[in-house]
């Protein structure tokens, strides 16, 4: 018998592994472009490292006038202490052409802002920083000017121009020579950089509205004064101003607004129908600073001002209202005039705590003035 066969073993071929070949030099053009992707990474790191790096500088705020000529625009960023590397910032400017250019006009800019943020007010863009600005109740225009220029939103200068610009008056349909009581005092929040204009638009459109509400609800009383005086919203805000120039205390507007009228109406009060307001001959200072008795004003109204028949706002000496609004009126002193309280008082004096006495006569005013406080 044959035994079992045995099974052949497979030859395994051993196989020679192939030949490495040496890696491939990268071409030149592939060396040339890489070199070129690297310079512009890092152009591109350094120039948005420079475009978020504030200016060294004091913080000084500055008008700029910027024209159409990019060349004497560029110079006057310079001259101002806004650019201080007057070729990069004009190749920027060149770059960002397709989406944004600077906005003729005058710019209000600071020495310390980053050429980023230089370049979005240039161009007013809604991407630019925002600040807020509280505008309190009392406050007049030169006042709020003051703070929007301290705030780096709009420069004085700016500001007190348009407020006393006729035509945008006419524009917003306002009948006296300034915005002044038409400002609403509130807490906004404003481009900085922003155009006196638009901020003037803005405040007086939250004054209309305001008022809008609040002649809806006080119809009868507005009817009243237009019958008994002829007065509008004008002569309203008007009263209102001075009353929120003279009280402290909330409760007193309607009782002060009530002296006011008082005194406009009595047949006893001497000189008949002024209103005899201390802060109406100091607004007449500030309006008119170049009147002898106002030489100095700095806030306290002195015997000379009183005396001078000159100043159109002073009403010891001019009966009735002042020509216009001496400040901005908060809601509540506007309804304080609408609704004043009924009393016969005619003086009334600071008691020294915020607070005033009143008098219905000159005797009791007397009395009152040198009561020990």
């Amino acid at each position: 018998m044959k035994g079992p066969r045995r099974k052949k073993k497979k030859r395994v071929r051993k196989s020679t592994p192939p030949l490495a070949l040496p890696p491939k030099k990268p071409s030149r053009m592939a060396r040339v472009t890489l070199g070129i992707a690297v310079v512009a990474f890092g152009l591109t790191v350094l120039a948005l490292m420079w475009l978020g790096s504030p200016k060294s500088g004091s913080g000084h705020a500055v008008d700029v006038v910027v024209t159409d000529d990019r060349a004497l625009a560029i110079e006057h960023l310079v001259d101002a202490g806004v650019v201080d590397r007057p070729l990069a910032f004009r190749a920027l400017l060149f770059i960002l052409a397709p989406f944004t250019s600077p906005v003729v006009g005058v710019h209000f800019l600071a020495d310390d802002l980053t050429p980023g943020e230089v370049v979005r007010r240039l161009g007013r863009l809604t991407s630019r920083s925002r600040i807020r600005v509280v505008v309190p109740e009392g406050f007049n225009r030169f006042q709020i000017a003051e703070r929007l220029d301290a705030s780096g939103v709009c420069s004085r200068r700016s500001f007190d121009a348009s407020a006393v610009d006729g035509a945008l008056n006419q524009k917003l349909g306002i009948s006296g020579s300034s915005v002044e009581g038409y400002l609403f005092p509130a807490t906004y929040e404003l481009f900085a950089d922003a155009t006196a204009e638009s901020i003037i638009a803005e405040m007086f459109g939250e004054g209309s509205r305001r008022w809008a509400t609040l002649a809806d609800s006080h119809a009868d009383a507005l009817d009243r004064l237009k019958q008994r005086y002829g007065w509008g919203q004008h002569e309203i805000l008007t009263l209102a101003s001075v009353v929120e120039k003279e009280a402290a205390k909330a409760d007193e507007r309607p009782v002060i607004a009530s002296v006011f009228y008082n005194r406009l109406d009595s047949a006893d009060f001497r000189p008949p129908h002024v209103l005899q307001s201390d802060p109406t001959a100091g607004y007449g200072c500030l309006v008119a600073p170049e009147l002898e008795s106002c030489r100095g004003y700095a806030g306290h109204v002195t015997p000379a001002i009183v005396r001078d028949a000159g100043n159109a706002y002073n009403t010891y000496r001019h009966a009735g209202l002042p020509p216009g609004p001496i400040a901005n009126p908060g809601l509540d002193t506007v309804a304080a005039v609408l609704l004043p309280a009924t009393t016969d008082y005619l003086f009334f004096v600071a008691t020294g705590d915020g607070r005033h006495a009143f008098s219905r006569s000159l005797d009791e005013h007397e009395a009152a003035i040198h009561r020990p406080r």
